[in-house]
């Protein structure tokens, strides 16, 4: 029956949408790009996606995708991809610390926990991030994101089974040129800069692109314990890109990183309940974290005839440091961390795309990728709490290793210019092996613990997809598909009742619509979906411990039902006045949780899953008016809502909601030229909402004073923007 609705409602979607008379299919617009910044093609303002591992217009990929620019990214004040996510329907992130980010597309792969393998995959120019913490990372001289929604491990992988965001630097040209912009805002002293530069080092065959920013702000959070801000976060970041292109039939392009990210982690204040907002916590430790981002990769692009055969080869480090933790979250002294850890990753890809003939096309390829993860945890327990006359300290180190290795591909079928059948299959290997020890030092009695046993995961998953399109005209389109998504599994201590837990994986069936007018003054966008979410990798509880006692685990929560539908556009009344914005109404809830109850003996308060909204929306406007000259005034405001959410809790009665929020934002920038001075205020209204909460039964399970725990997200912010392009 839910499916029959869907149907039916997309099919009444589609008939909404207005049609041309014209009977060819060509390219649409991005929703929030004007057509002067976007891409060049054939149709003057469509804007070229790499969704499907090939150039393509984004109103041709038969993919929910939403393409944000570069420069929309800069108007906004937008500094990471988890900013960003206000602009794309059915993208949902928070974060508790600049080294962790909750994440999921449609309600589809949920990630809580850093222990747990991402459910959305994050690529930086088409190079694999494995952790959540890159989400949190300065953006940097970035051409767009694209956003892809819905399962994309045909041509993505493994960990893509809710969606993959890809962020696109800018590549360099033949005309020097530069950007340079900085921005200061109050009253937490937020500030930035950064610039770029780029051209050619010999016209046609060897460019370069070179780019650095530096971004600070104190955060709205206090320690009054300490008397000190509770949340700064400090970031640095460099990045280049080498293009050398000696003939039209190869092309190199070398890219490397460096960032550096000095921020706060568990900056959560301990309240009475979801509406005792609090910017005050009590901590006796800074609660600081640094990491050290670095990386390089190389791609080459090889023609050969009627084909291109692409090579990519990567490298990325993650050093992490917390030299002082609170591990209580509270002003008595329980309980202390330090840790440190490091993640490298290396990935190769081969793919060839070739066109048989006018009518059919394939892509297929080889991917390996290694991560290497080792990590190192000391805890002390205080007497305070343990109430012995000495220190309990517990060192913990783990070490993962983990190969995969993928073989891929696409047939591309086009019978007419009206139809499309795509046809694609990737089947991933993962081999994850984990070691480690736990040893515990009990003062003057000596230490207990050792090595831990080796565990190990291996797994063999086959991602299909099928897509059917069909260009009804030059500016509409609606397309069918079906694909399936898989994220790889892990482990738990050796106490816990089981040792690893499995991958979880999604089938997703979806329909969708794009049609833009033929002067580029309307795009709309819509789908609706349906995922069915099997072994939900859900929120880490606790579990009786063997032995005695308890232990915190990941776990396959169940199996999960969402659909729901997604609507995006732009509409642009005169040449001077643009529209845009974007909205997800969903229904995801959990149906089995069986496997839950089974592995901690526990039940679930709500079958909502955590953090993740019924309702979003975003909407923004900016209004153009000509000074005479180059000179220009725009006026833009732009309003975000995230509905009524599910607070993390291990309650087994009673659930913790969230309430929903708007967040409103307004600007005037003056243009002259090149130039650009823009007023901002952000939370207009300052409004308070919660990023984090954590209900109060975690704490108690922990043997710890127990309320529950929130962290405020941003306050009012009102500055100054000033830009230049050269």
């Amino acid at each position: 029956m839910r499916k029959t609705r869907l149907l039916a409602l997309s099919t009444a979607m589609m008939a909404a949408l207005p049609a041309t008379a014209h009977a060819e299919a060509t390219a649409t617009t991005a929703v929030d790009t004007p057509p002067a910044a976007a891409a060049t093609s054939e149709d003057e303002g469509a804007i070229v996606v790499t969704a499907r591992k090939r150039a393509e217009t984004l109103g041709d990929v038969p993919v929910a995708a939403t393409a944000i620019s570069g420069d929309t990214l800069a108007s906004r004040g937008i500094n990471s991809v988890r900013e960003a996510a206000a602009l794309a329907p059915g993208l949902s992130i928070n974060s508790d610390g600049a080294g962790r980010a909750f994440i999921a597309i449609r309600g589809v792969g949920v990630t809580l926990v850093q222990s747990v393998q991402p459910g959305v995959g994050l690529f930086i120019d088409g190079i694999y991030q494995p952790n959540t913490s890159y989400l949190n990372n300065p953006l940097l001289d970035v051409a767009r994101i694209e956003v892809l929604r819905g399962p994309q491990g045909t041509l993505y992988g493994k960990n893509t089974l809710g969606g993959a965001i890809n962020v696109i630097t800018r590549e360099p040209g033949n005309t020097f040129s530069g950007r340079a912009s900085a921005s200061y805002a109050g009253p937490d002293d937020a500030w930035m800069v950064s610039g770029s530069v780029s051209g050619p080092i010999v016209n046609d065959k060897v460019l370069f692109r070179v780019a650095a920013s530096h971004r600070q702000q104190d955060g709205f959070i206090t320690n009054t314990a300490l008397g000190i801000k509770g949340n700064p976060l400090n970031t640095d970041s460099v990045n280049g890109t080498l293009v050398v292109h000696p003939s039209d039939e190869f092309k190199l392009t070398l890219n490397g990183y460096s960032d550096w990210v000095d921020g706060a982690q568990n900056t959560y204040s301990r309240v009475a309940g979801p509406n005792d907002y609090s910017r005050t916590i009590t901590v006796n430790a800074p609660n600081r974290l640094n990491f050290r981002y670095s990386g390089a990769n190389a791609k080459a692009e090889i023609g050969l005839g009627a084909s291109q055969l692409t090579l990519i080869a990567a490298y990325d480090q993650r050093n992490g440091n917390s030299p002082d933790s609170d591990a209580d979250f509270g002003p008595v002294d329980y309980a202390r961390s330090v840790g440190h850890d490091v993640l490298k990753t290396g990935t190769v890809e081969a793919r060839l795309d070739s066109h048989l003939s006018d009518t059919v096309s394939t892509l297929v390829g080889l991917f390996y990728s290694r991560e290497d993860a080792h990590a190192v945890d000391v805890t002390t327990l205080l007497p305070a709490i343990t109430g012995f006359p000495f220190n309990v300290v517990r060192t913990t180190t783990n070490q993962t290793k983990a190969d995969t290795y993928a073989a891929f591909g696409t047939l591309f079928w086009k019978p007419s210019t009206a139809w499309e059948v795509a046809l694609g299959m990737r089947y991933d290997h993962e081999d994850r092996k984990a070691i480690g020890s736990v040893v515990t030092q009990l003062g003057p009695l000596g230490s207990v613990g050792g090595p831990l046993p080796q565990a190990q995961i291996k797994s063999n998953q086959v991602e299909p997809r099928l897509s059917i399109t069909h260009h009804w005209n030059s500016g509409l389109m609606t397309y069918a598909s079906v694909a399936r998504g898989y994220r790889g599994g892990g482990f738990n201590a050796p106490t816990a009742p089981t040792r690893t837990y499995k991958g979880d994986s999604a089938w997703t069936y979806e329909l969708g619509t794009k049609y833009t007018s033929s002067d580029h003054a309307i795009y709309l966008a819509g789908d609706v979906f349906y995922n069915d979410y099997k072994d939900y990798i859900g929120l880490n509880s606790i579990a009786p411990a063997a032995g005695g006692g308890l232990v915190t685990v990941d776990l396959n929560t169940g199996n999960v039902e969402s659909y729901g539908l997604e609507l995006e556009g732009v509409i642009r009344p005169v040449p001077a006045w643009s529209i845009s914005g974007g909205l997800t109404l969903m229904h995801a809830r959990i149906t089995d949780a069986r496997a839950y109850t089974a592995t901690t003996g526990r039940t679930l308060s709500s079958d909502r899953l955590t953090f993740q909204p019924d309702v979003m929306a975003n909407v923004a406007t900016d209004y153009t008016i000509g000074l005479g000259g180059e000179n220009q005034l725009v006026l833009g405001a732009s309003a975000t809502y995230k509905g009524k959410r599910l607070a993390a809790t291990l309650n087994q009665t009673t659930p913790t909601f969230l309430d929903g929020y708007w967040l409103a934002n307004a600007s005037i920038t003056l243009r002259h030229g090149p130039f650009e001075l823009q007023g901002f205020v952000t939370n207009i209204g300052d409004k308070q909402y919660w990023e984090s909460y954590i209900e109060k039964t975690t704490l108690q399970l922990a043997g710890l004073p127990a309320s529950d725990l929130g962290i405020v997200g941003e306050g009012r912010r009102y500055g100054v923007r000033a830009s230049v392009k050269f």
